[in-house]
């Protein structure tokens, strides 16, 4: 059931992040194709995050949550645990700022992860892959330092700095019937939704998940959160459950999670690759895997999909396992 004890942000939210980062961040593009468009049987419009600060639209909510930080809190920095794309944007952002970030990174990251977080200026403190591991390494680390914790997606002013992308769509693109975006934790996707719902309710609003790891799936069927338990899956970005922030949200706005099979979202993504001529990373096909799956919800739609990132290890491609 909806916690509301919690507070769950609303697109005004949303407008105000937009203007205290917009100087900082990158406006992405849109771009359509009408190849893809033919093979998908709508007309989609991509909001491209690949072209983000650190290639992930992680940098929106990072640089909110920074630049909320009052000047006391600031000082001591700031600390999360994240296996990538969260961790890269957050140091970036603390950098710009002038303050440290500290990295709790489970060993198993993708190395163009760790690399990208140690470019940025973050502290890395590497923990075993495992929920229980990461957060008590980080308390273990804020109580030496007295960072501020800024969790990946549990935050209200992380998923309202995640919401602007679906700001910058509409304001191009204001007549889409869905807009899609792919969920793990569920801070995109709960900026998404709160945002559209808030300016539009007649948009339908969809997360795409992996079946391999499809808890968010459960856990709005259900209405309770489930844990993800040991996920399989190739989009690597999609691997953490809903959190009571992130699922409360979601049950208030979103239209529903569509799942996806590991071979969809391996052909999304070559499909983007080949036919648009830009990096996604797997996590950014599995909305696109979700038009292909789920063909009989976007025929002949105007939609809006959440391109997430670019980030691939580009040593370990998913058409090489």
């Amino acid at each position: 059931m909806i916690d509301f004890n919690l507070m769950i942000p609303d697109f005004r939210d949303i407008e105000n992040a937009y203007q205290l980062i917009k100087n900082h961040i990158n406006r992405t593009p849109v771009f359509s194709s009408s190849a893809i468009n033919s093979i998908l049987g709508c007309h989609a419009w991509f909001k491209c995050e690949n072209f983000q600060k650190v290639g992930a639209f992680k940098f929106r909510g990072a640089t909110h949550s920074i630049l909320k930080l009052k000047p006391d809190e600031a000082a001591n920095g700031v600390i999360t645990h994240s296996s990538g794309n969260h961790a890269a944007a957050l140091s970036l952002a603390a950098a710009v700022r002038g303050i440290p970030a500290y990295i709790i990174m489970p060993e198993n990251a993708p190395e163009i992860k760790k690399k990208a977080v140690a470019g940025y200026g973050g502290q890395i403190t590497f923990c075993k892959p495992t929920q229980k591991d990461r957060e008590e390494t980080m308390l273990k680390i804020k109580a030496e330092t007295n960072a501020t914790f800024i969790h990946p997606y549990d935050n209200f002013n992380v998923i309202c700095g995640q919401g602007t992308a679906s700001l910058e769509l509409l304001q191009e693109y204001p007549d889409l019937d869905i807009v899609i975006a792919p969920v793990g934790g569920g801070g995109l996707l709960s900026g998404t939704a709160a945002y559209i719902k808030g300016k539009n309710p007649k948009i339908k609003v969809y997360g795409a998940e992996p079946q391999n790891a499809d808890d968010a799936y459960r856990s709005l069927i259900d209405k309770k959160i489930y844990p993800s338990v040991n996920p399989q899956t190739i989009a690597d970005g999609l691997l953490t459950s809903l959190s009571p922030l992130t699922f409360s949200t979601l049950l208030q706005h979103c239209d529903g999670i569509l799942t996806v099979s590991e071979s969809s979202i391996i052909k999304a993504m070559r499909m983007v690759w080949e036919r648009m001529k830009i990096i996604i990373e797997p996590s950014s096909a599995v909305p696109v895997a979700a038009i292909l799956e789920h063909g009989e919800k976007f025929r002949n739609k105007k939609v809006g999909v959440i391109i997430s990132g670019g980030n691939v290890d580009l040593d370990h491609l998913p058409w090489q396992v």
